[in-house]
């Protein structure tokens, strides 16, 4: 078997990890037992460019056991668990090409290994996977009956794929299921990237004027979990709704040059590119805190941070200080990288619980009907997302509600009003 990871000899350690994730993925488990009965992947290749972490490991088993072959790579060069990737080489024999630290050829050098098999099925993290295959590996998409995309980064960019009818192959937005943005988005990168700051740092939130640019469903999971440790939340925004919304959840709302000014704290989570750049970052203070929990280090112009030091070293291990021209001190948390990944662990497996169960049933969705759909980026089917939450609550021990037959006509009648 062929991979690429840091160390074969981790895998025990790994294993250990990947079993504690198990424990709070009930719905994955549900749908692996029934994936080992049925098989309705057999004869399927999946090539899965996602973050290489302990619950991304229970989604490969899952799919594996329902008959695929699997193939993965890293979704970014910091967020590879190396004991994760080691056992699932090692333990569940799933070819992994991922390595923590990797520089950005061998980044793509991974991908382009997983490609190699000829998948039939891609599952993407931000669409690094797609994009490789149309720009420089067309030839396999005519083996290709479609694909799955994680993020709201990738969903934009495929978005405009399909805009511009360069979209080879049809694809589902696992981030647009509710139960994947409602709960992984909002509190799944709202503790992570909480977590993220808090190990690279060891600051004290409480007091703090905690900036964070953006304000879509992760942003949001950020601004409630920073001001529920007492930070001073201040939101910037390019979107009227997003901006008024914020207000009216009681943040402050400025543009970026102004907060640019009174922030502590900065944490970008747009999917945009130089979010914060040279205009923002010569009005900091003096020890000014920048990081990204974007899927790309592209929302904190690097290069302009670059050419405006004097100096930098680092710190701390995801710390590196920048000594700007005009005397100040800037620090970069994680090389501007996904901070929830990069220094922490990401979501907590309980919340990715649902997003990944989204991943396998949309895999499973695709193998009956992929062969039916446009080039285009579909939605999970409702009924898959209804399921997904109803698992959720029954693994939970939570009983709800039923329409009663009366309930379902009055719903559905026109005629009937007060």
């Amino acid at each position: 078997m062929n991979y690429e990871i840091k160390d074969i000899n981790l895998a025990k350690k790994g294993k250990e990890r990947i079993k504690w994730a198990e424990k709070q993925m009930p719905v994955l488990s549900i749908i692996k037992k029934r994936f080992n009965k049925e098989k309705p992947l057999r004869g399927i290749k999946i090539a899965a460019c996602l973050h290489t972490t302990t619950e991304t490991a229970n989604l490969a088993i899952t799919l594996k056991e329902g008959g695929a072959e699997v193939f993965l790579c890293a979704s970014n060069p910091l967020s590879t668990q190396d004991d994760v990737a080691a056992s699932l080489v090692n333990d569940f024999r799933i070819p992994v090409f991922a390595i923590k630290g990797e520089d950005k050829d061998t980044y793509y050098h991974h991908i382009e290994e997983v490609l190699n098999y000829g998948p039939n099925i891609t599952m993407d993290d931000g669409a690094d996977l797609v994009s490789t295959i149309h720009s420089q590996k067309k030839e396999l998409i005519r083996n290709i009956i479609a694909g799955t995309e994680e993020t709201t980064t990738g969903v934009i960019r495929l978005r405009s794929m399909e805009k511009d009818r360069a979209l080879g192959y049809p694809i589902i937005a696992v981030n647009d299921a509710q139960t994947k943005y409602l709960f992984d988005n909002r509190y799944g990168t709202g503790q992570s990237t909480i977590d993220g700051l808090l190990r690279a740092t060891n600051i004290l939130i409480a007091g703090q004027k905690f900036v964070i640019c953006g304000y879509g469903w992760c942003a949001r999971g950020l601004a409630m979990r920073a001001n529920g440790m007492g930070a001073q939340v201040i939101i910037t925004e390019v979107d009227p709704m997003k901006a008024l919304e914020a207000v009216m959840d009681g943040y402050q709302v400025m543009p970026v040059k102004e907060a640019a000014k009174i922030g502590d704290i900065f944490i970008t989570l747009t999917g945009d590119i130089n979010v914060i750049s040279d205009e923002e970052l010569v009005l900091m203070k003096d020890g000014a805190i920048l990081a990204n929990s974007g899927h790309f280090n592209v929302e904190i112009n690097i290069k302009a941070l670059e050419s405006l030091a004097k100096s930098k070293r680092k710190v701390k291990e995801y710390v590196e200080e920048y000594t700007l021209k005009n005397g100040k001190k800037v620090n970069l948390l994680a090389e501007g990288r996904l901070l929830n990944l990069s220094s922490a662990e990401g979501h907590p497996a309980s919340v990715m619980d649902m997003s990944f169960a989204n991943q396998a049933l949309s895999a499973e969705y695709l193998v009956k009907e992929g062969k039916n759909l446009q080039k285009k980026v579909y939605s999970v089917p409702v009924n898959i997302d209804k399921e997904i939450a109803r698992l959720k609550l029954e693994s939970m021990g939570i009983k709800i509600d039923k329409l009663t037959k009366e309930q379902e006509r009055y719903l559905s009648s026109w005629k009937m009003g007060t």
